[in-house]
């Protein structure tokens, strides 16, 4: 079992900066990677990024790359999604999850957050 909480949410102004993050609980070291998804209202969730716990590969969506970038503290079993030059079409809950492969299909994932809400005003 593994618990996962996001935080640091909230809301910013276009071109503003927002860190997420997701602190694991439990056994998140039996999981290869945690991903970040977000869901805007009446859209499908959707992939952001990921991260591995053992050496820190990432992969990002296209729309994100070279805006977020991704850092883990494994000490703290925390990741953390540092987001810049955020637009309002970012805004959307943020949710991480922790799966066997860095993938952006969600369905690789095991154990969900709870989400945090970040909106980006224009």
């Amino acid at each position: 079992q593994v618990q996962l909480v996001e935080s640091g949410g909230g809301l910013v102004q276009a071109g503003g900066s927002l860190r997420l993050s997701c602190a694991a609980s439990g056994r998140p070291f039996n999981y290869h990677a945690v991903g970040w998804f977000r869901q805007a209202p009446g859209k499908e969730r959707e992939f952001v990024a990921a991260i591995t716990w053992s050496d820190g590969s990432t992969y990002y969506e296209s729309s994100v790359k070279g805006r977020f970038s991704l850092s883990r503290d494994n000490a703290k079993n925390t990741v953390y999604l540092q987001m810049n030059s955020l637009k309002p079409e970012d805004t959307a809950v943020y949710y991480c999850a922790t799966g066997r492969s860095m993938s952006h299909y969600a369905a690789f994932y095991d154990y969900w957050g709870q989400g945090t809400q970040v909106t980006v005003s224009s």
